[in-house]
């Protein structure tokens, strides 16, 4: 190969990079403003609506986005991932939601994923939980915190942030914010039945008194959410059409919406959708 073709040979690449960032910088600039303009009026049309009272959200598709972007190293989708439930988390307040439930770790997670991505998890959530205790929109909106989940397992410094979190928020009578971590809707009714037991057993109560007395509304005053509503609306990312275990006794009659992007992808425009989607269908209740 002469040395001109070897420049061109390794110049194309370089111009082929540049032509398609070129292309990609053109198409946003001439669709940004259509965007912004449907995203104003979806916003409007939206805001006229009820809003679910309770939105749960299964934050699913870090890895994958990590992987599709480029980013070398999965662990930097749920650093993305973190960055976009900030974001999120003021398209609710913005919207009024009374109540909302984020998914974002399974105990399934925490057996199967490798042990450097569940420590990377458990520092970014002792990080936020830190930062959250200082955020002015927390304390502006007086979000109240909780972490709820089996969180025994987790190393002390990140359950010290988690109480200091829900300690400092315990008093705010705004949103009801729920950071779902070490969390199955499976391990969740387990432990409100254990619960009741152990109440029954300490107050002196037979099972035979237990049974005869036993009611839905005695489980759901044992669970996690207890005295919040159950959830309206429940959106999941990434395309994948199941609920995982999430809030399996208080979906019954939840609405889904299962949106195809990732979790660190999910745009406002996306929310907005999902929620013109929930304001568009009739409620029911049962079969």
């Amino acid at each position: 190969m002469t040395q001109q073709a070897l420049e061109r040979h390794r110049f194309l690449p370089s111009l082929r990079r540049h032509a398609r960032g070129f292309t990609t910088l053109a198409w946003r600039t001439l669709t940004g403003p259509i965007y912004a303009l449907y995203e104003r009026r979806l916003f409007a049309e939206v805001g006229r609506g009820e809003v679910p009272r309770h939105l749960g959200l299964i934050l699913d598709g870090n890895r994958r986005f990590a992987r599709l972007a480029g980013l070398g190293d999965i662990r930097l989708g749920h650093d993305r991932g973190v960055a976009k439930a900030r974001e999120v988390l003021d398209w609710c307040l913005e919207m009024r939601i009374p109540t909302v439930t984020l998914w974002v770790l399974s105990p399934d997670n925490q057996t199967r994923r490798q042990p450097d991505e569940i420590e990377h998890i458990l520092g970014l959530l002792e990080h936020e939980a830190e930062r959250m205790v200082g955020d002015r929109r927390i304390r502006e909106n007086r979000v109240r915190v909780r972490a709820i989940g089996r969180l025994e397992s987790f190393p002390q410094p990140v359950l010290d942030s988690l109480r200091r979190l829900e300690a400092s928020t315990a008093a705010h009578d705004g949103m009801e914010l729920n950071i779902a971590v070490g969390y199955g809707g499976r391990e969740e009714i387990v432990d409100a039945v254990r619960q009741l037991l152990q109440e029954a057993a300490a107050a002196g109560r037979s099972l035979a008194d237990l049974e005869q007395g036993l009611s839905a509304e005695e489980i759901s005053a044992r669970l996690y959410t207890a005295n919040q509503p159950d959830p309206d609306f429940i959106i999941r990312t990434s395309g994948e059409v199941r609920l995982g275990g999430f809030l399996l006794w208080q979906s019954a009659y939840s609405e889904y919406y299962f949106c195809d992007v990732f979790w660190p992808a999910f745009r406002r425009i996306d929310f907005l959708r999902a929620l013109r989607s929930y304001q568009a269908r009739e409620r029911r209740y049962g079969t």
